[in-house]
């Protein structure tokens, strides 16, 4: 996809952890220039990566487990065909109101839109 192809991501958090590459000054430059916020927990803090956690052993559980890759090609296919026709679109989630991700953030917007008027 191309730069001007994705959305803007104002407002949108990155919680990572304590590791050197998401310290850099490289790093947080090119958050900053996505409109990502960083955010970095405090050391031995457990609950940073819950909501990432739960999404990759999701991932791994009903798509990598079931799948054999023969190329790195397929498996980045493969996990985005995964993402965009069934994870976001249609998939509920008991963190979002048992909301797919899609639905949940149309309902943000439309709540956000109707605050501002």
């Amino acid at each position: 996809m191309r730069g001007e192809d994705r959305r803007r991501l104002d407002g949108l958090v990155n919680v990572r952890s304590r590791r050197i590459q998401y310290s850099s000054t490289v790093f947080g430059q090119r958050c900053q220039e996505a409109g990502i916020v960083p955010s970095m927990g405090s050391v031995g803090d457990c609950f940073d990566n819950a909501m990432a956690e739960s999404f990759f052993a999701t991932l791994e559980c009903e798509l990598i487990d079931r799948e054999t890759f023969t190329i790195p090609e397929e498996a980045r296919t493969k996990i985005f065909d995964y993402l965009e026709t069934w994870y976001n679109p249609r998939r509920r989630h008991s963190a979002l109101d048992y909301l797919s991700p899609i639905e949940y953030e149309r309902r943000y917007e439309e709540s956000s839109n109707a605050r501002s008027v």
